[in-house]
């Protein structure tokens, strides 16, 4: 099928081309001219222009936009509707809001154009492996550009989850699972860490997890890689950055009444990272000294 795709970052590149090599006719755009000239190498069609993307797909036409959640896709979007015909779509492949979906839906029905929302999971080994892709949308649209959905994914890795933003609130919450399988190795880790008469090889054991565990998973997966390359993560700093999608899960767990205890608590936890000193932790220490004469250590 045709397709457009705007965005050829470590995601976009990997769905593009995972999109040509099964046949598909791709036609892709990238604000730099680098990543399209590379896609082009490998048989896309470059576009050096929204409207040469827009103008080179057949209708009604389809095109994902793979770029940062918030301002970037909201003026992505403005900049297609004047260009696009009543019929084509937009699919959000990128980590937006479901809120943002769903008002995105609504607007551009007034102008005729359809939408779909794309949650999208594999990172940089999806081109190899497929991606996870969570859809949300209209059922006759949906399955209209199934073609490309399906080629994207794994075997039994695609799903059209519902109604427009059902996706991306699918793949919100993957996200916030994520997170707190993520904290509760790291803590594990470093309490094996700590208990030093034991002298623990996290190596060793890491690697045999991932036969018969029940904790066996991609993340450890990818966690014994880490350890091979570098036992003690000594070419690491302990600052982790989160995109989003864990903050949303939480309001959307606050706004459900749903507890979700350890998905906030991982999130903290980032957040903690962040910090070179806590200044919170003086402050206990302030008031520990002072109602019990506890000894404090000074800074330095």
């Amino acid at each position: 099928m045709d397709i457009g795709i705007t965005g050829l970052g470590r995601m976009g590149a990997g769905m593009a081309e995972r999109w040509v090599r099964n046949g598909h006719r791709v036609v892709a755009h990238n604000r730099s001219r680098g990543p399209v000239d590379e896609l082009a190498g490998k048989g896309a069609e470059p576009a050096y222009n929204i409207e040469e993307l827009v103008g080179k797909l057949q209708a009604p036409r389809a095109v994902w936009i793979m770029l940062p959640a918030g301002d970037v896709t909201e003026q992505m979007i403005q900049t297609l509707i004047p260009l696009l015909s009543p019929g084509d779509t937009i699919i959000d492949g990128g980590n937006t809001n479901f809120n943002d979906d769903i008002r995105r839906a609504n607007m551009l029905k007034q102008h005729g154009l359809n939408y779909i929302d794309q949650g999208t999971s594999g990172g940089v080994w999806g081109l190899e492996n497929g991606f996870c892709i969570m859809v949300g949308g209209e059922p006759e649209l949906v399955k209209r550009l199934e073609p490309a959905f399906l080629t994207l994914a794994p075997a039994d890795g695609y799903v059209h989850c519902g109604p427009v933003g059902s996706g991306h609130f699918v793949k919100m919450v993957h996200n916030g699972i994520e997170y707190g399988m993520m904290q509760a190795y790291a803590e594990g880790f470093e309490i094996m860490r700590a208990k030093k008469d034991f002298n623990l090889n996290l190596y060793n054991i890491s690697s045999a997890w991932r036969y018969g565990s029940v904790v066996r998973s991609w993340l450890l997966d990818l966690t014994v890689g880490a350890f091979k390359e570098d036992p003690d993560l000594s070419q690491l700093k302990g600052y982790v950055e989160d995109s989003g999608e864990g903050r949303w899960t939480i309001q959307a767990a606050i706004d459900l009444n749903v507890p979700a205890p350890v998905i906030t608590l991982s999130l903290f936890e980032r957040f903690h990272s962040r910090q070179p000193e806590s200044f919170a932790a003086k402050v206990l220490a302030a008031m520990r000294k002072g109602f019990g004469g506890h000894a404090v250590k000074k800074a330095e």
